[in-house]
C-alpha cells in the first residue's frame, strides 16, 4: 500500500550513549524538547500523527496551514515544539497536549504558538525515500520546505559532535542527535546509525499512584511491567503539580503483589497513564534528582517494560 495514502509511515527510533563523539562519516543535530510527529503534507491538507499513528491535528490549530510552505506531496518527520525566550518548554507543550476545550487551545495557539521542525523525508511525489541515504534525503527536504514561523528545517553539522554537544550544554537544550550519513530511514526500528547523546537521560515510567505531602506538593509512584506484572520503580516529586494529580483515575486498590515500604499512605490510580522521567545518569539502579516531565499521550502502559 502506498505509505501517503495509507498513513503506514512509523518513526525511525533512537539508540543513546552519554558521550558525544566526531566522525567525519556523521551528521549532529540539536535534540529538541518537543513532540515527536510524521507531517503527511499535500495540496489543501496537514496531517499530523504521533508516534501510535493518532491524529493530533486538534492540539495544533496554528499548524494546519503548512502544506503551503511545501512544494509537493511529502511525509515529513520532525518534532512540535513550543518556543520560549528562543528554548523549547516541554512545559507548554504539554499543558496544550491535555487541553480537549477548541476555545482553550485556539487561545494557546495563539499566546505561544508552536512549531513543526522537520528533520527528514520519507516520501515526496508518490515515491518511498526510505532507502535513500540520510544525506540524499536531507537535500530533498531541504528543496520541499520554505521556511516560516510555524516550520522550519533542522540545521546540522558535519563531523563535529562534541563541538555541538558542548553548546547544547551552554544554552541548557536536551542535547544532540548524531546520525551516520549513509543511514537509510529504518521505520519502527532502533538503530545504532542514528544515536542520542543527552544532558540528562530521561525514561518512561507507569503512573500507580501518588503521595500527597504538602499542600500543594505531591509525589508519583512509578512503575513498569515484568511479564505482565507492575514492579515498583520509585517516586518522582519535583515537577507533579495538582493538574498533573487531576488526571489520574483513583481505584483505591494497591497494583503491586506486595505494598512497597514507604509507600502506605499512597493513593492509588489505574494504571493507564505513561510519564516521563528526567535525571540524572549514574551507574545504580536509583532515580537521582528525578523531575517529572510530562504524560506520554503516544505511548501505551504496555510498552514500558523491564
Amino acid at each position: 500500500m502506498d505509505l501517503f495514502y495509507g498513513r503506514g509511515a512509523s518513526p525511525m527510533l533512537i539508540a543513546s550513549q552519554e558521550k558525544a563523539f566526531d566522525d567525519p562519516d556523521w551528521i549532529y543535530e540539536l535534540k529538541l524538547d518537543g513532540i515527536r510527529a510524521l507531517a503527511y503534507l499535500d495540496r489543501g491538507m496537514a496531517d499530523f500523527r504521533n508516534k501510535r499513528n493518532l491524529k493530533i491535528n486538534n492540539r495544533f490549530p496554528e499548524l494546519e496551514q503548512i502544506h503551503k510552505q511545501v512544494a509537493g506531496k511529502c511525509i515529513l518527520d520532525g518534532e512540535i515544539v513550543i518556543l520560549k525566550n528562543g528554548v523549547p518548554d516541554f512545559y507548554a507543550l504539554q499543558k496544550r497536549t491535555l487541553l480537549t476545550d477548541k476555545f482553550r487551545i485556539e487561545l494557546e495557539s495563539s499566546r505561544f504558538p508552536a512549531a513543526f521542525v522537520a528533520f527528514d523525508c520519507l516520501y515526496r511525489e508518490e515515491k518511498e525515500l526510505i532507502w535513500e541515504p540520510l544525506t540524499a534525503r536531507k537535500q530533498i527536504l531541504q528543496e520541499l520546505v520554505r521556511e516560516t514561523g510555524r516550520i522550519a528545517v533542522s540545521r546540522y553539522s558535519e563531523g563535529r559532535g562534541t563541538a555541538l554537544y558542548h553548546a547544547a550544554e551552554q544554552q541548557e537544550l536536551e542535547g544532540i542527535v548524531a546520525k551516520r550519513k549513509a543511514s537509510i530511514y529504518r521505520m519502527g526500528k532502533r538503530s545504532r546509525d542514528w544515536i542520542k547523546c543527552k544532558r540528562m537521560a530521561d525514561e518512561e515510567f507507569i503512573v500507580a499512584g501518588y503521595i500527597q505531602k504538602g499542600k500543594h506538593t505531591f509525589s508519583l509512584v512509578l512503575a513498569k511491567y515484568r511479564q505482565g506484572t507492575l514492579v515498583y520503580k520509585g517516586h518522582v516529586t519535583s515537577g507533579v503539580t495538582r493538574d498533573a494529580v487531576k488526571e489520574l483515575d483513583v481505584t483505591g486498590e494497591n497494583p503491586f503483589h506486595l505494598l512497597p515500604a514507604g509507600n502506605e499512605q499512597a493513593v492509588w490510580v489505574y494504571p493507564d497513564h505513561v510519564c516521563v522521567v528526567e535525571y540524572m545518569p549514574n551507574t545504580i539502579q536509583v532515580l537521582r534528582q528525578p523531575v517529572f516531565k510530562g504524560y506520554r499521550l503516544d505511548v501505551t502502559p504496555q510498552e514500558v517494560v523491564i
